[in-house]
């Protein structure tokens, strides 16, 4: 759900609700600024970015889906992003 920042000044209580089974993005002059989410939601999604897999301990079972592993077409434009990186 995209609300703007006046709309959702106005309408806090109902979207604070909503964002607690759905993200609500908060815009400014049409430009995506701000995503509300339930705490819930934040804390599985911060508890990912720290997941950490030592190489010794990746299955092969992991291996072998890691290595057949493909990229989204609708996220292949993500791999010119790289073309700029040093080596």
């Amino acid at each position: 759900m995209r609300v703007t920042t006046a709309d959702f000044i106005k309408r806090w209580g109902a979207l604070a609700d909503r964002a607690l089974s759905e993200p609500v993005t908060i815009t400014k002059n049409g430009r995506d600024r701000l995503v509300m989410l339930s705490a819930e939601e934040y804390e599985r999604l911060k508890s990912r970015d720290r997941r950490v897999v030592r190489v010794e301990d990746v299955t092969d079972e992991d291996a072998e889906l890691i290595a057949g592993a493909e990229v989204p077409a609708e996220h292949a434009h993500l791999d010119s992003l790289l073309d700029d990186k040093p080596s």
